[in-house]
């Protein structure tokens, strides 16, 4: 210890006159006898000191002051993150640990990094800090004891490393079903974003803030009609670096009025209606026709259990059956959607089949995104 003894260990002591301890053990003067480095009054005197609650705290005492450190683990290593068993950082970190031994009996404790020390601090500091060079690293902490014993923690893995993560598929906008309003028209945001080691996460930063898991790579928003919106993105993989990407949009409302119809449709007025008004016909082969220059569109009808079907049309080419009739009404519902990889012009022509029994069907307009 710090005396120059070990405090698990014996000493021979020289007794000076004859007599017995607390024990009944008798001395005889001029003779050697041993005793724990670490000893009571009463085990050489006919005592009771150091009384019995202390006197059986003893054998601990010599573990603790002659023992080595117990307990040592690294707690945290912060300017890092961690993935599973492995710590992510762009280099500089603070490493922290815990022991059971008490500070009083630690000497010293040092940093270890692929086993030589970077860092030294007294035994009552439970950090330090290094700086890592780019790669995988062994991360340990040595601590000495007032004894001399030394003690290893066990190892935390942790990289170093400054590539930013990738957008292998750039954020995409497309129209999705849903209830359309001149403030939401609904909107997939579409993302693929990956890292050479560990991805954190994607944050969503505008027009509203969100925060996706590595693995995610879709999310159901609203935008307002008319007006363009940046949807902005950052991915963070583990270590802190990051990449950015961004795409726009502008959801464009094409109210029924706007169609080139052909066959009868009769005008509706409701509150429920976008802007009021909707466009309704029983009439078989009736149409509807919108062009527009865009990359998504999006159908807009009004549904009930009497509500009937339609043909849809893009492009001059049939591409849907759609069966408008719901169990519950519905008003200003997207109910088909259709996205290209990018903006051109298209048509989409709605006809009415004319079903038989429910031959009715209402339109209140066509979306696009532009």
């Amino acid at each position: 210890g710090q005396y120059k003894g070990d405090p698990t260990g014996t000493v021979q002591l020289t007794a000076g006159a004859a007599g017995d301890n607390h024990f009944g053990t008798k001395f005889a003067a001029g003779k050697a006898y041993p005793f724990q480095q670490i000893s009571g009054h009463r085990d050489g005197f006919n005592t009771q000191c150091p009384g019995g609650s202390l006197y059986g705290q003893l054998p601990a005492i010599r573990s603790l002051a002659g023992g080595s450190v117990t307990g040592l683990t690294i707690a945290s290593v912060t300017g890092a993150s961690a993935s599973g068993s492995t710590y992510y950082t762009r280099s500089a970190v603070t490493v922290g640990w815990k022991a059971t031994t008490p500070a009083a009996f630690v000497k010293s404790y040092e940093l270890l990094v692929g086993g030589k020390p970077v860092a030294t601090v007294k035994g009552n500091v439970t950090t330090a800090a290094a700086t890592l060079a780019l790669g995988k690293h062994s991360v340990q902490v040595r601590a000495t004891h007032q004894s001399g014993k030394v003690t290893t923690s066990p190892a935390a893995t942790v990289v170093a490393e400054r590539t930013a993560p990738a957008f292998t598929t750039k954020p995409a906008l497309t129209l999705r079903t849903g209830t359309v309003n001149t403030a939401a028209v609904p909107v997939t945001l579409r993302w693929k974003a990956t890292d050479t080691t560990a991805l954190k996460e994607v944050r969503l930063t505008a027009p509203v803030a969100r925060t996706y898991g590595p693995t995610t790579g879709s999310a159901s928003h609203t935008a307002k009609s008319g007006k363009a919106t940046a949807w902005r993105m950052t991915a963070y993989d583990h270590a802190g670096n990051t990449a950015a990407a961004s795409v726009s949009g502008t959801p464009v409302i094409l109210q029924e009025t706007a169609a080139k119809k052909t066959g009868k449709w009769a005008s509706k007025s409701s509150a429920g209606y976008l802007g009021g008004k909707s466009l309704s016909s029983s009439t078989k082969n009736a149409s509807l026709s919108w062009t527009f220059t865009g990359r998504s569109a999006a159908w807009v009808v009004s549904r009930a259990s009497t509500s009937g079907q339609a043909y849809v049309y893009v492009d001059g080419k049939k591409v849907a059956t759609v069966d408008l009739k719901s169990s519950s009404t519905k008003y200003r519902d997207a109910i088909w959607t259709k996205s290209w990889s990018s903006s051109a012009k298209h048509t989409v022509k709605i006809v009415v089949v004319g079903t038989k029994g429910r031959p009715a069907l209402t339109t209140d307009g066509l979306v696009y995104l532009k």
